[in-house]
């Protein structure tokens, strides 16, 4: 569209924006003196929907009144309240219910979903990621690699940006597969990248996987919530991701899972098991030898902390009543706001290293600031913006469509300016 650098503009923006009024639904963190901070940085947390408290708080009730028997007695009774999250999770990641399910934490989730994906050979047993993939995807895959008994700096191949670039290249991809395909057992790649805000072609990547015998899954701790990865179309084998970042759930809160539907009814497919994967009517039997749950939720190990489900609750509720692809295109249509703006700076010391197409990035641009370090962004900080800092010198921003304004961006790019100019 046709942006202009000015205040009528923002202000006429975010009064013809249908979703605004989401905004009201969050609590906006405030400074010392009760005034709403600029608060960008969803991409690490996001805020609490206003309904967070009473949703837990009629959980507490429950355990009060009920005890136990809040397990099948309560308004929402906890033994099938994982259900409840379901099919509004499946909407936002594009997959059936069947194949998704709420449980654990994202990097327990990763290690769960390489016992089952992860099945190494003498021959085929290397693992493909982006060089600067999120450090505790890395971790979980070169320990993965020692425990069966290889050497991670062999084993674990790095899809790297071309000297001088900050971006993956497909092709690069493709090389890596050409040359070292017969010996790749998984493909593990970030769907959207943590520092640089770059949204891989998934479909592309899996089909590239699979043409070579190889499993593919994708980490969509930045991608749930943000982009649209249409997983079961997609094809992916499996994929993980976290709550709290774009899908407001709180601090440490549950992760979530997806087992295509080729896969998930598989009995024989290797995983770690629980009683919580275990069919559902003979779950409480106890003596019963282990049978596996259809689906996704066959990899459940544990009774679910309802507490945290009932946060999680609440901000899919709200996504609900948004649609997701209503918050999309605000998304698009916010975060080329903000690029225009920081275009429009005409800064030789700015740069955006997040690519320019809004098919291949989701809302976060990364911002590269020569010859800065962190007093910057502690400067920014002191002037009423919270978002994150990641070494050795990009800023990275994230409008969330969700409770971010056109205002919210606007204001930002002016005390970036305050900053960079003093």
């Amino acid at each position: 569209m046709n942006y202009q650098n000015s205040l009528e503009f923002t202000q006429q923006q975010d009064a013809e924006d249908s979703l605004s009024h989401f905004r009201k639904k969050f609590h906006i963190p405030t400074d010392s003196n009760n005034k709403e901070l600029i608060y960008l940085c969803g991409n690490s947390l996001g805020l609490q929907p206003k309904t967070t408290s009473e949703y837990i708080q009629k959980e507490l009730q429950d355990w009060a009144k009920l005890g136990v028997e809040g397990h099948t007695e309560g308004e929402h009774p906890w033994l099938p309240y994982h259900e409840l999250l379901t099919k509004s999770m499946a909407k936002i990641v594009g997959a059936k219910p069947s194949e998704v399910v709420m449980m654990n934490t994202l990097t327990t989730n990763l290690h769960l979903m390489m016992v089952s994906f992860y099945q190494p050979t003498d021959k085929k047993y290397k693992i493909v990621v982006e060089a600067d993939a999120f450090p505790s995807d890395k971790y979980a895959m070169e320990s993965q690699l020692h425990f069966h008994g290889y050497d991670s700096k062999e084993g674990l191949i790095l899809w790297k940006p071309r000297e001088g670039e900050e971006l993956c290249r497909f092709e690069d991809l493709e090389a890596i597969m050409k040359e070292q395909g017969d010996e790749i057992a998984l493909l593990m790649i970030g769907s959207t990248n943590y520092y640089s805000g770059q949204s891989y072609p998934l479909k592309k990547i899996t089909e590239l996987g699979h043409k070579y015998n190889c499993k593919v899954g994708f980490d969509l701790a930045h991608g749930a919530g943000n982009i649209q990865p249409n997983l079961h179309e997609m094809g992916a084998d499996f994929a993980v991701w976290c709550s709290y970042k774009y899908l407001n759930s709180g601090p440490g809160s549950l992760g979530g899972c997806f087992v295509h539907e080729r896969h998930a009814n598989n009995k024989d497919l290797k995983r770690f098991a629980g009683w919580w994967g275990h069919n559902k009517e003979t779950r409480f039997n106890m003596r019963k030898d282990f049978d596996a749950l259809p689906g996704a939720e066959g990899w459940q190990l544990s009774n679910p902390p309802i507490l945290s489900m009932a946060a999680i609750r609440a901000s899919l509720d709200v996504f609900e009543e948004a649609g997701f692809e209503n918050l999309r295109k605000k998304s698009v249509k916010l975060t080329g706001f903000l690029e225009f703006l920081l275009d429009e700076m005409n800064n030789e010391s700015i740069s955006v290293i997040t690519p320019r197409n809004p098919e291949e990035r989701g809302c976060q641009l990364s911002i590269q600031v020569k010859n800065a370090d962190k007093n910057l962004h502690t400067k920014l900080t002191e002037a009423g913006v919270i978002s994150d800092w990641r070494e050795p010198d990009v800023i990275r921003i994230a409008p969330a469509p969700l409770y971010n304004s056109f205002s919210d961006v606007f204001q930002f790019v002016q005390k970036l300016k305050q900053v960079v100019n003093n």
